[in-house]
């Protein structure tokens, strides 16, 4: 069975993204082995210069390294990543599927990520050239996950 990894910088603290983290959670149960890796994020101080900021965002990106798991294929969600309609996106974890027992999905923290973390991942996604609160965009990415599995296994799911 696939194992699907979300690495993702900050905490959620409102329930209604909390409850639907769980609820796509409990129904890829189904499909995959899911695990996510919730890491905290670093307070940015008001009027932060651009070297404390890259500081920061070093900081977060050092802790993902940390936490990533041996041989599996990384994708990081990115504004200047690819976007891929969800039946490509299916595709996409269909195909990987058959050559990796592992995919991480990275969202880091509002700072972005670091060239070097940007770097060590295979591919970068785009969700949308829109600004989400990265709490949201892990809702997204589960819903998108989710979705996949069902267009892989030719199961019915809203359009």
């Amino acid at each position: 069975m696939l194992t699907i990894n979300i690495i993702c910088v900050g905490k959620i603290r409102e329930s209604y993204l909390k409850d639907a983290i769980d609820e796509y959670s409990k129904r890829l149960s189904k499909y995959c082995k899911l695990h996510i890796i919730e890491l905290p994020d670093e307070k940015i101080p008001d009027k932060a210069s651009p070297s404390t900021l890259e500081e920061i965002k070093e900081k977060e990106c050092n802790n993902i390294l940390k936490h990533l798991p041996k041989d599996s294929y990384l994708i990081n969600l990115d504004l200047r990543g690819k976007e891929l309609s969800s039946e490509e996106f299916a595709k996409k974890i269909d195909t990987l599927s058959l050559t990796t027992s592992s995919i991480t999905f990275i969202i880091g923290g509002s700072l972005g990520i670091t060239s070097h973390v940007f770097s060590i991942c295979k591919e970068s996604l785009c969700f949308s050239k829109l600004t989400f609160p990265h709490q949201l965009i892990r809702v997204f990415l589960l819903e998108q996950i989710f979705r996949s599995f069902k267009i892989i296994n030719g199961e019915t799911y809203h359009k």
